[in-house]
């Protein structure tokens, strides 16, 4: 099945690397979806088209559908594999059925954010502090004034997650167990683009808002957004909502057979440093949002010039002038 997904997805997508590639040499990489993914395949793509001379595509599909293709070779490289979502993905990894080449990051966190001028102020926008002492998510009983619900004045307003995300319910009984639904609504945004909007609309105005999101975002780079800190996370506890939500080890996968290839050392190699952040990555996606622009290449190609020390980090120094003087055309 993977295989007729592939050839089908080879027919419809036609392959992104347009310069430079002489020869034959071909990356296929795993698309699921998410702009963060597409961002990171288009980083390693122009360093792969630029520096080692090979054309690239990316192949898309479903996070179990391109992990089996993984395993088969028909996608080479899996730049954002979220590895909590792949239950196969540790026995996988020790039976030795594809590489792991290093973390891309692992700082993503979830949890309910607001603005940071709500705990700080900002003297510049002429904002004072409404909730200074806020610090943990069961603070929050102390300042149901500050969020105020638009229906109900006499309580507070919390955005909660998705409906019918399995984050949602868990926020929903972190609510409760903090005690919070005596003095908030736990209000449910109807799509992604209803809590995005609720959030950057009450930020825009200076305004106090409460609401659960998540990193890496374009929102999270653009907005200035404080993760109130709540118990350490313990997996006894966590689908009760007793404690943070965990972190996910978002690493860089290769199929055997593009990394058993000689031919692909130096691009492997280069692979085995790629380390970003959720932060860099979020903030690519606010660029995105701010420029309006659908070019991830452009996106890429902004965020090298703006982070060069990565040049330095992911490539030897031959490598890291041959794409300085690329970004500088």
């Amino acid at each position: 099945m993977i295989t007729a997904v592939i050839l089908l997805s080879f027919l419809v997508i036609a392959a992104v690397g347009c310069g430079g590639a002489a020869g034959g040499k071909q990356i296929v990489f795993a698309n699921a979806g998410w702009e963060s993914i597409m961002f990171h395949n288009a980083v390693a793509g122009v360093i792969a088209e630029e520096v080692y001379g090979y054309k690239w595509s990316e192949i898309p599909g479903t996070t179990a559908v391109l992990h089996e293709g993984l395993l088969k070779g028909e996608v080479d490289v899996h730049m954002e594999v979220w590895t909590d979502n792949i239950a196969p993905y540790e026995e996988d990894l020790a039976a030795g059925k594809f590489k792991e080449l290093s973390v891309n990051f692992d700082d993503n966190y979830q949890g309910f954010y607001v603005p940071r001028y709500v705990i700080e102020g900002d003297p510049e926008k002429g904002i004072e502090a409404s909730a200074p002492d806020l610090k943990y998510v069961w603070d929050l009983k102390e300042y149901p004034h500050v969020f105020p619900d638009d229906d109900d004045k006499d309580k507070g307003r919390v955005y909660g997650a998705i409906p019918g995300w399995e984050i949602d319910e868990i926020m929903h009984k972190k609510y409760k167990h903090y005690g919070l639904d005596e003095n908030f609504v736990y209000f449910r945004p109807g799509s992604d683009h209803a809590l995005s909007a609720a959030i950057t609309s009450a930020y825009e105005r200076g305004e106090p808002v409460v609401a659960y999101y998540w990193e890496p975002t374009w929102l999270m780079g653009l907005l200035d957004m404080v993760l109130l800190e709540d118990e350490p996370f313990d997996e006894d506890t966590y689908l009760e909502g007793k404690c943070s939500p965990p972190a996910v080890r978002v690493t860089v996968g290769v199929s055997n057979d593009f990394a058993s290839d000689e031919d692909n050392e130096d691009f492997i190699e280069f692979l085995s440093k790629y380390q970003t952040s959720s932060q860099l990555t979020s903030e690519a996606l606010a660029y995105m949002q701010e420029t309006e622009t659908e070019d991830f290449v452009e996106v890429a190609k902004w965020f090298l010039k703006e982070n060069d020390e990565l040049l330095d980090a992911w490539l030897n120094p031959d490598d890291a002038e041959t794409m300085r003087n690329f970004l500088g055309k």
